[in-house]
């Protein structure tokens, strides 16, 4: 009785694996256009040419792979290559990439012939000067670091619309404390409210006779428009260095988040100006203490200079509500404080049953119109 029934099994798996194969070979269509190597009559391949040299072959390769072809469309269509962004960086000329391996060769050659630096790395005792390894960093592959990071968290995007620059300039930003303590910023560190209610001391290097332009803007923290920034300090004209000789459009307002909106970006910028320039248009009234006046474009900003004025900068820290910021909207803004919160949805009870089965006892309670309190059950 086992045997009939083994090779009905044995007839039932062929045959179902020959409708599965054939279905399978149905549903193959023709191709969208002709294949790789389908131009090769492979019956006599001694009629092929040599490359006789990987080297041509290898050149030859490259550009084939380079020529249109229709299998690659998908992937052009799903994952298209980015739009080039509009670089609007001060201009560099651009080190030869000869010159710097030569100077790192001989760097390291002179590190080698020195006994005393091989010494002190075998015994774990070298010191390296953190300071001079800072300064290096910053002439050479630092701007393109920070470069990366603001691209990272939306800077470009939101005060330029897109466009992009490298910040050559290396722009120091120290808020100083009571306790003689000072609170730097980076490029994205955490700074408090607090710490950052009193202007701060602004240093970079500029040659003397030459005209800069320092901002300070927070593209989210507007309470009526996502579109719009507040102005926290403008400050142009600046000879050199001295940000004390600079024409203070807009005098320094402290930051002001609300609570409940998270962190926000307060965004040091600095531009290089080719000649003075007449801000007339852009001046706020002394004190200025409305949001209305606050309100800001960095693009506009930018595009209406955009001849006169280069981005060199940047440097920007985030901050989230703290109690300072109660004292700024009270006093300084003369309005009530916004609060935003997470408002929860009701609790949502399917409809009643007439006759529940399978329910709690307290079952009814979750229908009640009352307000009686259900003592944390339900």
């Amino acid at each position: 009785m086992a045997a009939p029934l083994l090779s009905a099994a044995l007839c039932g798996l062929r045959g179902g694996r020959a409708f599965g194969t054939t279905a399978a070979l149905c549903k193959r269509a023709a191709p969208l256009g002709p294949m790789p190597n389908e131009d090769i009559d492979v019956s006599n391949l001694e009629v092929l040419e040599k490359y006789r040299s990987f080297t041509r072959y290898f050149r030859l390769a490259e550009k084939e792979s380079r020529k249109p072809r229709w299998w690659k469309t998908y992937r052009q269509h799903t994952s298209p290559q980015p739009e080039p962004k509009t670089d609007i960086s001060l201009p560099r000329d651009k080190l030869l990439r000869a010159k710097e391996i030569k100077e790192r060769k001989k760097i390291l050659r002179e590190n080698r012939q020195n006994a005393e630096m091989e010494r002190a790395a075998r015994l774990r005792t070298a010191l390296i000067p953190l300071n001079e390894v800072r300064a290096e960093w910053e002439k050479t592959s630092g701007p393109f670091h920070k470069q990366r990071v603001a691209e990272h968290c939306g800077i470009f995007r939101d005060l330029f619309k897109g466009a992009t620059f490298t910040p050559w300039v290396t722009l120091r930003v120290e808020y100083s404390q009571e306790d003689e303590h000072l609170v730097p910023v980076y490029y994205g560190n955490m700074v408090t409210p607090s710490e950052a209610s009193s202007p701060p001391a602004v240093s970079y290097e500029a040659d003397k006779g030459s005209l800069w332009t320092l901002l300070l803007t927070n593209p989210d923290g507007h309470l009526r428009d996502t579109d719009s920034e507040y102005l926290h300090w403008l400050v142009t004209n600046i000879p050199g260095n001295d940000i004390k000789s600079g024409k203070e459009i807009c005098h320094y307002l402290p930051p002001f988040p609300a609570m409940g909106t998270g962190y926000h970006r307060f965004i040091f910028l600095l531009f290089k100006q080719d000649c003075p320039i007449d801000f007339s248009e852009d001046v706020r009234p002394m004190p200025c203490h409305s949001l209305k006046m606050r309100t800001f474009s960095t693009f506009d900003f930018y595009r209406k200079h955009e001849d006169a004025m280069t981005p060199a900068g940047l440097a920007f820290f985030q901050c989230q509500w703290d109690s300072s910021v109660t004292w700024v909207f009270h006093q300084l803004l003369n309005m009530r404080e916004p609060v935003f919160e997470f408002v929860r949805p009701p609790v949502y009870h399917p409809p009643q049953l007439k006759f529940p089965r399978h329910q709690p006892l307290r079952y009814l309670d979750r229908y009640r119109d009352t307000e009686e309190p259900t003592y944390g059950i339900y």
